[in-house]
């Protein structure tokens, strides 16, 4: 059997996995999109390392498009097989593919205006929101703990990782004439002890381990401040200053987690009495996935919705879709909270809001999460004066803060945990992907000291025989 390492490969974006095994089947574990990069991503995006036409089946981790985003690519390229993942990411992939689709249309349409101008060719994109659309015929949802057989050959289980609803570790049985090699895939790990969904769940001893490594090298504050530091960001920002919170977010995940902290603030009767906006279609959709799949909820939620039923919604809470009432936050006066995606700030609504609010210092800019080196969101949160947005510069006046415990992503610790389910001795090798380089070499050697001898950080491209 072959593995070889198509994305995600000592770097965070673009997670994809092929199994050949030895009759010929050919599996992709994931099948993400490079982000962040400008032009370069482009390029590595078309640039698969494969024929979509060849591969059988793909396994889906989670929806972050870093993991999906590229199925669409493949299909309207000529992938006709299976894509299959747990129901709550079929339901997800269902809205964020449509709306990567969208995006890469309006990108594309401003990008060609560029290209028109000097008179150069026009593009197209990647793939069109009808694309994403059509791609949805290939998935089938398989529930945790439900065991799939492919072919004869290849027995598919899922694991709830705890990441993003519906988010799974893969575990693989491949047979191989007498052998059975058990594959293990992690996907991206959650974290413990978090206020919506449930833990990270331990998982069948394998063999090998593809294991993600975003902060490998990182230990997050605990969850339990979450909370508070939000609620301090509020006071000073929307009491004290009178100004605009601006909270650029992941649509899934990230946006429900500080929609329900602001609802339990509300609650305790914490929260000032502002408007609360949530600025963006997917993350509106999103929450109503959310809502359909409380199987992926833990039992503090549910103990919570006893006494109120919707933990995502409150009376200054206003979900917005039109893009009439986005432009017209943008000429509010008055204090407020603006939830909006991107989380990396570089695309989407969040944009126009920085745009409009970055050069005033009674603004705060609140970042909640990851942002890859080269986006946006990691300039202005490293300090960066100045910043081009839409093309234009912009002074950097508003405050800036930051709230890493409400990461989705575990630190080097929770990983640590994660896979003490596993016998060090019979776990033949462990290959770390998903991660920055630096951050890679920091965790093979944790993961040495702590009696895992056997890693390895594999490069694009690379490919071995298990």
């Amino acid at each position: 059997m072959k593995l070889e390492f198509k994305g995600a490969a000592r770097e965070v974006t673009g997670s994809k996995h092929l199994i050949t095994t030895a009759k010929g089947l050919k599996i992709l574990l994931d099948c993400g999109m490079y982000q962040g990069k400008g032009l370069e991503t482009d390029a590595m995006n078309r640039d698969l390392g494969f024929d979509p036409r060849e591969i059988d089946y793909v396994i889906l981790s989670h929806a972050h498009i870093d993991h999906s985003g590229l199925i669409p690519y493949i299909y309207k390229n000529g992938f006709t097989g299976t894509v299959i993942c747990t129901p709550a990411t079929r339901d997800l992939c269902s809205i964020m593919l449509a709306d990567a689709g969208r995006i890469q249309e309006s990108d594309t349409h401003t990008f060609n205006k560029k290209r028109q101008a000097q008179g150069l060719e026009k593009v197209e994109p990647i793939y069109t929101m009808q694309d994403a659309q059509a791609c949805m015929g290939c998935f089938i949802s398989v529930p945790y703990h439900r065991p799939f057989n492919i072919e004869g050959e290849v027995t598919v289980e899922f694991f709830d990782a705890g990441h993003i609803l519906g988010s799974a570790m893969v575990y693989l049985e491949i047979k191989e004439g007498r052998r059975r090699i058990k594959l293990g895939f992690t996907g991206d790990i959650g974290r413990y002890d978090k206020r919506i969904l449930k833990d990270p769940e331990p998982f069948p001893q394998v063999d090998y381990l593809i294991m993600e490594s975003t902060y490998g090298d990182r230990l997050h504050t605990n969850l339990d401040t979450a909370e508070q530091e939000l609620l301090m960001a509020v006071l000073d920002t929307c009491t004290k200053k009178k100004g605009k919170l601006i909270i650029p977010s992941f649509a899934i995940g990230r946006a429900q987690e500080i929609i329900y902290a602001l609802d339990r603030l509300r609650n305790a009767k914490l929260l000032p009495d502002i408007d609360v906006f949530v600025d963006s279609p997917l993350s509106v959709n999103a929450t109503n996935i959310m809502r359909m799949h409380t199987e992926c909820f833990n039992e503090e939620i549910i103990d919570y919705m006893k006494n109120d039923p919707d933990p995502f919604g409150f009376d200054r809470l206003q979900y917005i879709q039109s893009v009439e009432a986005s432009k017209a936050l943008n000429v509010r006066n008055k204090t407020c909270i603006i939830i909006s995606a991107s989380g990396m700030m570089e695309a989407g609504r969040v944009k126009h809001h920085l745009a409009n609010n970055i050069d005033n210092p009674k603004t705060t800019i609140l970042c909640v999460g990851y942002c890859e080196p080269k986006t946006l969101g990691a300039k202005i949160m490293r300090g960066d004066k100045k910043v081009s947005i839409f093309g234009r510069p912009y002074i950097v006046r508003a405050d800036l803060r930051r709230i890493d415990s409400l990461s989705g992503h575990g630190d080097y610790e929770e990983m640590l945990n994660y896979i003490g389910c596993q016998e060090k001795r019979r776990l033949k090798k462990i290959f770390l992907v998903h991660g920055e380089a630096e951050t890679q070499e920091n965790f093979r050697e944790t993961l040495n000291k702590r009696g895992y001898k056997r890693v390895e950080i594999p490069q694009r491209g690379d490919a071995v025989e298990l």
